[in-house]
This record gives C-alpha cells, structure tokens and sequence, in this order.
C-alpha cells in the first residue's frame, strides 16, 4: 500500500511507481496529478502511433523546414533527426 504524500499527490501508488523508475519528484507528482484528474495526454509515444497532423504540428514546432511537402514516413524521420548533425 502506498504512503499517503499528502494532498499535492492526488494518486500516491503511481507517485511512488514513478519514484522507482527513476523520475524526479517533480515530474513524477506532475504525471500523478494529471493522471488522476484525468488530463494526462495519451498520445503514442511512438512516431509512426502519431496522426499526421499532430506530426505536422511538432515538426512545426522545432522548426523543420519542407514539412508541409512531407509525408507521415518524412515528418517522422525528420523529427527523429532533428538536433543530430
């Protein structure tokens, strides 16, 4: 049975799970918090899981030039790469 964190950890099995695998307490209590309230962003981790335009939009975000001519298979090559020179 988990130990209770007090009220800033709203689910204190999954705080002390996150703790195991090595998380800071930080972002262990953010992914708890949001797990619990039901906000925790579900998207695949895997690029290829990944719709196109949610591809689109990172790519977009970290700057990656041609990403409109790109297809799913291109964006996600060009995100995995991005940074690497």
């Amino acid at each position: 049975m988990a130990r209770d964190h007090g009220a800033q950890i709203k689910d204190d099995k999954l705080y002390e799970d996150l703790i195991a695998q090595g998380n800071s307490k930080e972002k262990a209590a953010r992914i708890a918090n949001a797990k619990a309230a039901g906000t925790l962003d579900h998207r695949g981790t895997r690029l290829e899981d990944r719709s196109k335009t949610d591809l689109l939009k990172e790519a977009r975000e970290i700057g990656i030039e041609g990403r409109s001519t790109m297809d799913k298979a291109a964006l996600a090559k060009a995100i995995r790469g991005h940074g690497k020179k």
